[in-house]
């Protein structure tokens, strides 16, 4: 009984209810509230998730999201054009940042897929690319329980297949899709959140992106 309430959404003293994942941790909270789940159509945005995810692996988001920070600064702010023409001794001054996750494997890879990103920005563009496997809008679930979730996807395994075609690295099918989650290509929101209904509320903003 225990262990299914802990899969349950969650009562808040500000009288909210939330997915359980974020426990009580502030800083994921504010990042449940504010960020999981809603779309994102930025092109730059979207490739320092994507890389960000990559560095995940192995560890946990809330270990990423506590040196997001540091990491935007090491990164040049994840600009896609400038990591791509990192050398060999940027790699080693990042190797050397105790504020970051200091993995050779996955810093490499992150130029790999810069440089992939500026490829497939000058031709549909990073966001309509991405977007383009999920039909251009958010996919809607309806969960009520943590265990409902899948950890992959028939779409998953597609993207992730596509972008490592394309020069990506630590893109698995489970990784994208918690990318997929994180950006709101899907709302996975327990319907029992307060978020998913906001989140729902914002899948056609699109639409005024496309006209901007």
């Amino acid at each position: 009984m225990i262990q299914e309430k802990l899969r349950l959404p969650l009562s808040h003293p500000d009288g909210r209810d939330r997915c359980p994942w974020p426990g009580v941790d502030p800083l994921y909270l504010a990042y449940h509230d504010t960020e999981w789940g809603v779309p994102e159509w930025d092109d730059r945005a979207l490739f320092e998730k994507l890389i960000l995810d990559g560095f995940q692996a192995g560890l946990s988001w809330i270990t990423i999201l506590r040196k997001r920070e540091n990491f935007r600064a090491a990164f040049d702010g994840f600009d896609p054009q400038i990591i791509a023409r990192y050398d060999a001794g940027k790699v080693e001054s990042l190797m050397l940042d105790a504020g970051i996750v200091r993995n050779r494997a996955k810093i490499v890879s992150t130029i790999a897929s810069a440089q992939a990103w500026l490829a497939i920005q000058e031709g549909e563009g990073f966001a309509n690319y991405l977007w383009n496997f999920f039909d251009g809008a958010p996919h809607q679930s309806n969960l009520r329980h943590m265990g409902e979730i899948p950890v992959q996807t028939p779409i998953s395994v597609r993207m992730s297949k596509d972008l490592k075609a394309r020069g990506f690295n630590f893109c698995g099918p489970t990784i994208i899709y918690a990318f997929a989650q994180a950006v709101g290509m899907v709302n996975d929101h327990l319907v029992g959140c307060h978020r998913h209904g906001a989140c729902a509320a914002l899948a056609h903003k699109k639409d005024h992106h496309d006209r901007a």
